[in-house]
């Protein structure tokens, strides 16, 4: 079966992030036209470019830009069939103490992205978004929320522009840039103490080359308007912390007894729990094997098939509390597979990730708050 992107043109913003990057990496191998790759860092840029190598079946660029700045994105869109916005702050304290910033690139980058998008007559056009996004307490959730809520209203104000687009929301990714498992590796390495806000914190977590490939999906599928939330397993911190140490303590010299745990407490904005879908989002909700799709109640002209009636579908809210969270050794085989744990702990690539088994495809209902 074909791929969806081949011989199609494709900007990525954001493309040295850690999901960025992924999503070139897969996009490469789908046989496309071109993948035009877009982000404000030179040194991340030119350490991609020779990750990648040379490309003769393709035809790679590199463009340095902010999504802040109109003019260089209506430049980059040229001739673009999709584009991945990934580009973001996503950092929740640094976001709390640069709350306008984070409103200048998450919000107002946003909007310059489907104005160029709709200016240069792009088809689609996919955000990536955060459970930071449902219910949020930080100023990244805030931003981050009404970044999916333009994208869908862009289906509205984009007029006759033949143009879709759509936003995908998932949790945490296993193995990228500021993960914890990588900041658990570092101190381990240096003999502790390893650094934990709360041992009871939950959170959703995914590989990222499956969250990656599920927003493929998404890209494909999307009719304009929606919103895709992946199913993700649930992880209790303090059991990731456990397992981590276990497995990597010895392979650095260390006793994992002699690892000190240190709780450094909830940091401002952060949850004890997490949500990926709200009551209200679930009104509107379809569930497949892998993830929740949200239509828009927003009446789009000439998408009027594509609104959905709130309806009773025994979906209720998407929480961490309603979920089982994963066995500690369901996580040290996770953690195993993420290191690699054949390759020398100095030099395997923290890029490696973790295959997380389906998560259960019902929900329990919520009951109360």
């Amino acid at each position: 079966m074909a791929s969806y992107f081949r011989s199609k043109r494709i900007l990525v913003t954001g493309a040295t992030g850690s999901i960025g990057s992924e999503v070139v990496r897969q996009l490469l191998g789908q046989q496309p036209q071109t993948v035009r790759l877009f982000s404000r860092d030179e040194h991340k840029q030119h350490l991609f470019q020779q990750e990648l190598g040379d490309r003769p079946r393709f035809d790679v660029r590199y463009l340095l830009g902010d999504i802040r700045d109109y003019q260089r994105m209506l430049r980059a869109m040229e001739g673009m069939d999709c584009v991945f916005h990934c580009a973001a702050y996503k950092q929740v304290p640094f976001c709390e103490y640069n709350s306008f910033e984070a409103v200048k690139t998450n919000v107002i980058g946003t909007q310059n992205v489907i104005d160029a998008a709709i200016a240069q007559g792009v088809a689609r056009v996919l955000l990536i978004s955060t459970d930071k996004a449902a219910s949020p307490s930080s100023v990244m959730g805030a931003t981050k929320l009404l970044a999916e809520k333009i994208m869908t209203s862009a289906m509205y104000t984009a007029g006759g522009h033949p143009i879709r687009f759509a936003s995908v929301r998932f949790g945490n990714v296993l193995g990228s840039r500021g993960s914890v498992i990588p900041t658990f590796q570092e101190q381990i390495r240096k003999g502790g103490p390893v650094t934990i806000t709360h041992p009871d914190m939950v959170r959703f977590f995914m590989s990222l080359p499956q969250a990656v490939r599920l927003t493929f999906d998404a890209m494909e599928q999307m009719e304009g308007g929606e919103l895709f939330i992946l199913k993700m397993p649930v992880v209790r911190l303090g059991d990731l912390a456990d397992a981590v140490i276990e497995e990597f303590a010895p392979l650095y010299g260390r006793d994992p007894a002699a690892i000190e745990r240190k709780i450094t407490g909830v940091r401002p904005g952060e949850k004890m729990q997490e949500v990926l879908m709200t009551a209200e989002e679930a009104q509107y909700a379809r569930e497949t094997k892998t993830m929740f799709i949200v239509r828009s109640p927003l009446a789009v002209p000439g998408f009027e098939s594509a609104v959905r009636e709130p309806k009773a579908s025994g979906i209720d809210r998407y929480v961490t509390e309603n979920l089982p969270t994963l066995a500690k050794q369901e996580i040290v085989a996770l953690v195993r597979e993420l290191s690699g744990a054949h390759a020398d702990v100095e030099t395997a690539p923290a890029s490696r990730h973790v295959k997380l088994p389906q998560p259960t495809p019902s929900i329990t209902p919520y009951v109360g708050e």
